[in-house]
């Protein structure tokens, strides 16, 4: 079970940290903020398909066909954590690393997004002094895990309860011949 758990999370935590790495050097900064939003929980969804395989390869190569909510909820939140731990480990070195600019670039993006929606100076002030709170928060490495974190797990628990609920089959007890 581990090295089916570590294999499909691995592959679960690959598929947002690729489309992460590839969106924020590829994208040009013309594409919205909410549009690069929807894409990386796309992202997220998809990779966290493997929730499904993993369950189902384990319900039919190891539990004889069957399996409960409970096993495969646990397999699918494994899944996830395997697949949120490497996505963080990715951000965590790439955030830095290789756009040590994110917040000034996202700061732009926004403000050029709000005065587009019509946003009062006012408000794009109050947001930017809220972006700049945020940029400080981000240098602390407990705040940035988590914070990364809160972006994935979520996505990981839904698909893993869905998963569940799918794919479960209870064996059914032997009838009781009187």
């Amino acid at each position: 079970m581990k090295k089916l758990i570590l294999t499909y999370g691995i592959i679960g935590g690959l598929i947002p940290a690729v489309w992460f790495l590839i969106s924020e050097g590829m994208l040009p900064d013309s594409v919205s903020l909410d549009t690069r939003l929807w894409l990386g929980y796309a992202s997220m969804i998809v990779a966290f398909a493997t929730i499904f395989v993993a369950v189902k390869k384990y319900r039919d190569n190891f539990g004889g066909g069957l399996i409960t909510f409970g096993k495969a909820l646990r397999i699918g939140l494994l899944v996830t954590l395997v697949a949120s731990t490497l996505y963080v480990i990715v951000w965590l070195i790439s955030y830095p690393v290789f756009f040590p600019n994110y917040f000034e670039r996202y700061m732009a993006m926004l403000k050029l997004q709000m005065q587009a929606e019509g946003k009062s100076a006012a408000a794009i002030s109050q947001e930017m002094a809220t972006t700049v709170k945020y940029r400080e928060m981000y240098k602390n490495p407990v705040f940035n895990i988590l914070l990364t974190y809160s972006e994935i797990v979520p996505v990981g628990i839904v698909i893993s309860l869905i998963a569940a609920l799918i794919l479960k089959n209870n064996p059914k007890p032997a009838p009781i011949n009187a």
